[in-house]
């Protein structure tokens, strides 16, 4: 599965996003994308056309990543919003057509991810 991971600049995503997904299961299973991972020409909007789901870390407000969120419902992807239960995820969240899933740390956070994609393979199967 491609996998497109979103998140605001204003989080340490490196540490608490990239390194747990990196050191994880889920880097060697499927293909994920980090865009700060990648080179200055890296062109988001087909990436995330690409993708088969986008996930955006909504711990903390992000214009930008609200833009990624937009384009990726405008042409149906699947979204998955997750955000660290000690932040206070936006409200208009509420309003795309996204799964969401809070998470407590790092563990919970890739359990959550595993959980998510398999219940995604398991009914694309079905």
């Amino acid at each position: 599965m491609k996998i497109y991971i979103g998140h605001s600049n204003q989080m340490n995503y490196k540490e608490e996003l990239y390194m747990p997904i990196i050191n994880s299961t889920l880097y060697k299973e499927h293909e994920i994308i980090f865009p700060h991972l990648n080179n200055n020409d890296f062109d988001t909007k087909k990436v995330i056309a690409e993708s088969d789901l986008f996930i955006a870390d909504v711990s903390k407000p992000s214009l930008g990543l609200g833009i990624e969120i937009g384009r990726a419902e405008s042409i149906g992807k699947k979204i998955l919003c997750i955000y660290n239960s000690k932040e206070n995820c936006s409200g208009s969240i509420k309003y795309i057509d996204a799964d969401i899933i809070e998470y407590s740390d790092k563990e919970d956070l890739i359990n959550k991810i595993k959980e998510y994609i398999d219940r995604i393979l398991i009914s694309n199967v079905n």
